[in-house]
């Protein structure tokens, strides 16, 4: 009986360790997690950047790039981002020593061995940034490694279907060096007998946090975006939306509900796309960032936009003015695809823009710095 005891107390402490996750399952409507006019409206005026300081970096003639995500390892800022040459997607990195001027290093993840399911596609980009907004803006480590998400695809193309997510390592993130794959398959894909009917054609672009309190009973979570053309008895229509997995080591993803924490479409026949998340902590609150296209606001144009949550599943959209928008020559098409930092007092929106200089990466500011 003694033994008994002491198995339930253990039990117990191991599921209060985990922040009292079987309370925080999607669906949950015990507590109100709905983020009230007031505190969006205090979340935008943080967050927003209304001062576009212009390109900060531009491809090679008959290519395009695409999803800035920035980090800080040691006394240099890094990006990693997206080279299109017309066959695919590769990742590379730039340095910057003020978050402004950037220099090209090289590539640091390119297209998989002929007959791999990511011998077409690799785009890449860091996860487990310092969530803390204002914060080191740093990489953190498992087993002793940092960790790239990226997505990959066996067919040539701008977003060819099928996508689907992988995992590749480093010891060094500030290097123009191949990152290692983990594994010969990708840990989400949309041919998964596990797959929801909200992503069963491609997978997009992913961003993963680290939630030491274990809210949804695992310590690492993942955003992505992910692409169907058909909604259960429904007419066929692309759609877009960011749906969630967790994992306890960063290697084996489990889908987490059974329906996307962000959808925004304008009818149920309406095409939609709701995409790129990036996830920051400010103050008690989380903040995902994402661009919007094909309805409201973003009807003709994408843009970027966010949303509030204080548990990681139940999400508050800010319905507002967007953080950019198309406005200039350089992205008078598309100003989408957001990495937001704060840095001494600055917060800096990375975004990709596409005008009349073709798909380039920009930058906006909370302050001018022009």
């Amino acid at each position: 009986m003694l033994r008994l005891t002491y198995l339930c107390l253990f039990s117990f402490l191991i599921l209060f360790a985990c922040g009292e996750n079987v309370r925080m399952t999607a669906g949950t409507t015990a507590v109100n997690m709905d983020i009230v006019p007031d505190e969006m409206q205090k979340i935008y005026e943080e967050i927003k950047t209304p001062y576009k300081y212009g390109i900060v970096l531009e491809p090679s003639e008959g290519k395009m790039l695409d999803n800035p995500n920035v980090f800080r390892y040691g006394d240099a800022w890094y990006m990693m981002y997206i080279v299109f040459d017309n066959m695919g997607y590769e990742t590379w990195l730039a340095k910057s020593a003020d978050l402004l001027h950037w220099k090209t290093l090289g590539p640091v993840l390119l297209r998989g061995a002929e007959g791999m399911w990511d011998c077409a596609q690799a785009d890449g980009g860091p996860s487990l940034m310092d969530m803390q907004w204002n914060g080191s803006n740093t990489l953190s480590k498992v087993d002793g490694k940092y960790w790239m998400t990226y997505i990959g695809g066996a067919k040539t193309g701008y977003e060819t279907d099928p996508l689907a997510i992988g995992i590749a390592t480093a010891i060094d993130p500030s290097v123009a060096r191949l990152w290692t794959r983990e594994g010969s398959r990708p840990v989400l894909a949309p041919w998964d007998k596990s797959t929801r009917w909200f992503e069963n054609v491609t997978l997009f672009k992913s961003f993963v946090v680290t939630d030491e309190a274990c809210r949804l009973g695992r310590k690492y979570v993942m955003y992505y975006n992910a692409k169907t053309g058909e909604q259960p008895g429904q007419a066929q229509r692309w759609l877009e939306s960011i749906g969630m997995a967790v994992s306890d080591d960063m290697r084996v993803w489990e889908r987490y509900g059974s329906e996307p924490v962000i959808l925004d479409r304008e009818g149920v026949n309406e095409a939609a796309i709701s995409a790129d998340p990036m996830v920051r902590k400010i103050g008690d609150k989380w903040v995902m960032f994402y661009f919007g296209y094909l309805w409201g606001r973003f009807k003709t144009h994408a843009g970027d936009t966010f949303a509030v949550s204080r548990d990681l599943v139940h999400w508050t959209k800010w319905k507002g003015e967007p953080l950019v928008f198309p406005s200039v020559s350089w992205d008078c098409v598309h100003a989408h695809k957001p990495w937001v930092i704060k840095h001494q007092g600055v917060v800096y929106h990375f975004y990709c823009a596409v005008g009349e200089r073709g798909r380039v990466l920009a930058l906006a500011t909370s302050k001018d710095l022009r």
